[in-house]
């Protein structure tokens, strides 16, 4: 039985919906474009705050609940499994309900498990805020992305989603300045740790008051709840007048019906073989690059303990806050600077090669990982290549390749998925690291970027093409967009399954 295909859309005001992304995909690099940034990616400075701060807590709470090796490896693998869960499930409800109604309550739920992480009591209450929080950072990664993807123009998409992501590169600034400044103040440890997870629900505040002040997605608004009248007026609003369709602003707010069999049903998504491919391609990669990526940063101080075992605490903050100054911000600048230019697609494939070629160089030449200065200079190259290139990739390009009506389903589930392979490398890693050794569990970091690189050409390269043309190109001939428009396009197929 072959796989089903979705009923193009046909809608009672032919071709409305398309001048609103035309008005979208042609507007010019504006403040408004910077303003939706900050809205999406204090979210990602939260996560990236988070990722980094959780390892030092995780030892400091360990010696004072006395807790195993798994025990802290739940610590810190429960905020990815939340993530998991999060992303799934708010990915889905942003397709059915709205991108900004799961934008403001994803802040809040982030907000909640922060506070309650700050406050836990026991190693079990700790787990579980945990997880509260991942559920909404996890939420976060699919409406931050798809709604930044969907105000972008077409030329500086990449840009504009690839900035909302290197708000991560604060994060894992801030989190070990100021966890390095609790320890040298002389607060206690208890203190210490409780304040760290504490202080991640202040940017988590400011995300929430962001969000409640911007509109739906214009392209959203307008093609799935078919009200393009009222898309084109909040868009011009929210622009400012730098986004413009003639014709609509002013208009009446009239809903305008659609018609797009099977397209709420997750089931006639998943049967899909297009979908299908795209998700294999989108959440293979996400899944192969997090299991090393996280693997790898979680597990850093316990990496670095190896490689110098006589380092304390400090050291090893200040070794990966080297790495991450000298390495992984410049990776970010260059992956939102260059991304557009260079292909979305082509970036993640090149980041992929040099992280394998990274790990196979560290797990063959012993002497690298029996020295700090040669160990750091490696892995920092290959954080440079993990931001530009897949961490920055992995993120950007499910916000691109799927459908209007199936995109933040697509990226929840591929930003799950993601989340699943980070939570498998906290607990591998460890394990591989205690078993086959650190040169073992590199060569197997090496294998998943091999991997990770091979499912990449399932996808489409997406770069500098309007979103209706780059998942039409998956499907059908793409449709007509632009001015005059709307009076064709009834004779043109707008492919529910593929066009935005």
């Amino acid at each position: 039985m072959t796989s089903p295909e979705l009923t193009p859309e046909v809608s009672r005001e032919p071709g409305a919906h398309l001048e609103v992304a035309h008005a979208l995909d042609e507007a010019p690099l504006s403040r408004y474009h910077f303003r939706t940034v900050v809205a999406s990616g204090a979210g990602f400075f939260t996560d990236a705050y988070d990722l980094f701060v959780i390892s030092t807590v995780a030892t400091l709470a360990a010696a004072q609940w006395h807790l195993s090796t798994t025990d802290k490896s739940w610590v810190t693998g429960a905020a990815i499994l939340g993530a998991f869960i999060g992303a799934s499930v708010f990915g889905r409800i942003a397709d059915l309900l709205g991108r900004k109604r799961v934008f403001v309550i994803v802040a809040a739920v982030m907000i909640c498990g922060a506070i309650l992480s700050a406050f836990s009591s026991s190693f079990l209450m700790l787990v579980l805020a945990r997880l509260l929080l991942g559920f909404g950072i996890g939420g976060d990664y699919p409406v931050s992305a798809v709604l930044m993807s969907e105000y972008s123009n077409r030329a500086d998409r990449g840009r504009t989603v690839g900035l909302v992501f290197s708000m991560q590169a604060l994060g894992l600034i801030v989190g070990p300045l100021v966890a390095l400044a609790l320890l040298a103040s002389g607060v206690s440890h208890d203190a210490t740790w409780r304040l760290l997870l504490g202080i991640g629900a202040i940017p988590a505040a400011g995300v929430l008051w962001l969000r409640t002040r911007m509109p739906e997605s214009p392209r959203f608004e307008a093609q799935a709840r078919g009200n393009a009248a009222k898309a084109a007026a909040d868009l011009h609003k929210y622009s400012r007048g730098v986004a413009r369709v003639d014709g609509l602003v002013g208009a009446e707010p009239v809903r305008v019906e659609t018609r797009t069999q099977g397209s709420s049903s997750l089931t006639q998504l998943l049967r899909n073989r297009r979908m299908l491919r795209l998700l294999l391609g989108t959440a293979g990669s996400w899944l192969l690059f997090d299991y090393a990526y996280y693997g790898n940063t979680l597990s850093l101080p316990t990496i670095l303990k190896e490689v110098s075992p006589t380092a304390s605490v400090s050291q090893q903050l200040l070794w990966s806050l080297a790495i991450f100054v000298a390495c992984a911000v410049p990776g970010y600048v260059l992956a939102f600077t260059y991304m557009d230019r260079i292909g979305h697609r082509r970036l993640q494939v090149i980041g992929f090669a040099i992280m394998a070629s990274a790990f196979v160089v560290l797990g063959l030449v012993p002497a690298l990982t029996a020295h700090v200065a040669p160990f750091l200079a490696i892995f920092g190259l290959s954080y440079l290549f993990i931001e530009f290139g897949p961490n920055s990739t992995t993120f950007v390009l499910p916000s691109e390749v799927f459908p209007l009506k199936a995109r933040t389903t697509g990226h929840g589930i591929s930003a799950g998925i993601g989340k699943l392979g980070a939570f498998i490398g906290v607990f591998l890693v460890p394990a591989l690291q205690s078993s086959i050794g650190l040169r073992g569990m590199l060569i197997v970091a090496a294998c998943a970027s091999v991997a990770g690189l091979a499912v990449t050409y399932l996808l489409p390269e997406p770069a500098r093409r309007s979103l209706d043309e780059v998942s039409a190109s998956v499907h059908e001939a793409p449709p007509r967009v632009g001015p005059g428009a709307r009076a064709g396009a009834a004779s043109e197929p707008l492919v529910g399954s593929a066009s935005s």
